[in-house]
């Protein structure tokens, strides 16, 4: 049975209890009665029917990169729950205890998660007879009485069907409710961070938006002549992250990342279903409601059709759902900017693009010429099990650099965005110009040079995992200004992962060198 999309919703946070079901989710016969959770969606920020009703199991984004400061290990995040207004209160933004939220990472190449990292919260109310507030005076630590609502995680980590339990009540950083409440939040934040058996380190709770964009894109791209650009419609905004130091040992095929750098990164939200019979209710198994790998997949090359569906699967299987393959090899996208602004869509099929989402970049896999981020540059890698699945690859053997582009691969930068994403990647302007042919053209469009006139974040992000900055406090319709964006402005720009000139080296005489023929920040 066919899906059918939601309608319009609130973007306050819904209830966790809430149950998002779709057309096929409803399931009658032989006496029983399956309640499952809809098809639903994880692209970026709402863009998809269902999920846009459900923001608790909602990706926003998913970023993976070498950390700048600890560059023996990868720092992989995960945000949930979009356009977070900062006086959401009395209940605030809880993630939801009827969820598993997940990283998975697939080191050999064959759509399917080798690491699975999971996230279970569980909801701590001191006073619920007797008191509405979050808390009830200034929380000046994550056991402060005066927290009124809490929330504690178990983290546990999965290869194959084998799974061990990291961490067990983990306290998440609170909601920031505000000044008054939480006087040092930033405090509260460094007690979140807590570390993991054999090293690394985990994170969970609040932070601030690090998507930036003006997504008035969809006004026909910019108001169809290019007027409406330069507002941060993310600005102001906040979201509820998981974050991970691991080293790279621990994700790299066979634990060897000199021998196998590459790695495939995507998170899932999973509901679990009930089933009634006989009066009687049981747990019905997990079902993925949510998933994000690249940035902006969903939003401009999925069809409206089939975006609900496409991310109740798992990477192996997106190879056979013919008609958003065939988006990939013959995009919308760069069919309106030709009709609106009249630059010519580069001729089709895209393998450049397919390289990009699908199978990642090497001298074998495509036209764009370089080994920067296929599974087959993994020596132990069976290349027969190698399969076209959309991931977020990352090569581990690219070193940061202090000074990264905002502009990424497209800009010389082979340790951003499309390999790997850090929170610094301008990727509306990069997907801007990958669309337009400029991966494997090696120059930029220079119609679209500006790209959307947002090229960094609000605020700084942090020097140290988990690098995001701190939840906003000032209400979102008053702007993002004022005395919160400057309290945060006192932290130092992130070091994200970059690329210097050695790692050039690491990638041979045939790496992808891109001339910028726009200023870049």
């Amino acid at each position: 049975m066919k899906a059918t999309p939601a309608g319009p919703r609130s973007r306050r946070v819904l209830d966790h209890s809430l149950l998002v079901l779709g057309a096929g989710a409803l399931a009658t016969g032989m006496g029983l009665l399956t309640l499952a959770p809809g098809i639903s969606a994880a692209s970026s920020h709402r863009e998809a029917p269902l999920i846009a009703g459900d923001p608790r199991a909602d990706n926003t984004d998913v970023y993976a990169f070498t950390s700048p400061d600890r560059p023996d290990t990868v720092t992989l995040l995960a945000n949930w729950i979009p356009f977070e207004e900062p006086n959401g209160g009395p209940n605030f933004y809880a993630f939801g205890e009827d969820l598993r939220y997940n990283i998975k990472i697939d080191n050999n190449g064959d759509g399917v998660s080798d690491t699975t990292y999971t996230w279970r919260f569980t909801n701590k109310v001191r006073d619920a007879a007797g008191q509405f507030l979050y808390n009830t005076g200034p929380v000046t630590s994550l056991t402060d009485p005066d927290l009124n609502f809490r929330q504690v995680y178990d983290l546990v980590v999965s290869h194959g069907a084998e799974s061990k339990v990291l961490l067990s009540g983990v306290p998440a950083a609170p909601s920031r409710v505000g000044n008054a409440s939480m006087p040092d939040y930033g405090s509260l934040r460094a007690q979140a961070v807590r570390t993991l058996p054999g090293g690394g380190k985990t994170f969970a709770g609040q932070a601030e938006d690090p998507f930036f964009a003006d997504l008035r894109v969809f006004d026909l791209l910019y108001g169809g002549n290019l007027s409406e650009r330069g507002q941060d419609t993310l600005a102001g905004y906040n979201v509820n992250s998981v974050a991970l130091q691991i080293p790279k040992r621990e994700l790299a095929l066979k634990g060897n990342a000199t021998r196998n750098p590459v790695i495939g990164v995507w998170s899932t939200t999973e509901r679990q279903g009930v089933q009634v019979a006989d009066s009687r209710t049981a747990h019905a198994p997990w079902k993925q409601i949510s998933r994000l790998g690249n940035p902006l997949v969903n939003e401009v090359v999925v069809p409206l059709a089939y975006k609900d569906a496409f991310n109740t699967l798992n990477p192996d299987q997106d190879r056979t759902v013919k008609p958003v393959v065939d988006k990939v090899y013959d995009p919308v996208l760069p069919k309106l900017i030709q009709q609106v602004y009249g630059v010519p869509a580069p001729a089709t099929p895209r393998a450049d693009l397919a390289e990009i989402f699908l199978t990642g970049i090497c001298k074998a896999c495509g036209p764009i010429k370089a080994d920067l981020n296929a599974h087959r540059l993994n020596q132990d890698a069976r290349p027969k099990d190698i399969v076209p699945a959309e991931e977020l690859r990352l090569n581990l053997a690219v070193p940061p650099t202090a000074r990264p582009s905002r502009l990424g691969v497209l800009a010389g930068d082979l340790a951003g965005y499309p390999n790997g994403r850090r929170l610094t990647d301008d990727v509306i302007d990069i997907s801007l110009q990958a669309v337009e042919g400029a991966a494997q053209t090696g120059q930029l469009v220079p119609a679209l040079a500006a790209g959307d006139k947002v090229d960094a974040n609000e605020v700084p992000f942090a020097t140290a995992f988990p690098y995001l900055a701190l939840p906003h406090t000032k209400s979102v319709n008053s702007g993002p200004g004022g005395s919160d964006t400057v309290r945060q402005s006192s932290l130092k720009p992130s070091h994200a992962a970059g690329i210097g000139a050695a790692g050039l080296a690491l990638l041979g005489a045939g790496a992808l060198r891109l001339r910028r023929r726009a200023r870049t920040s």
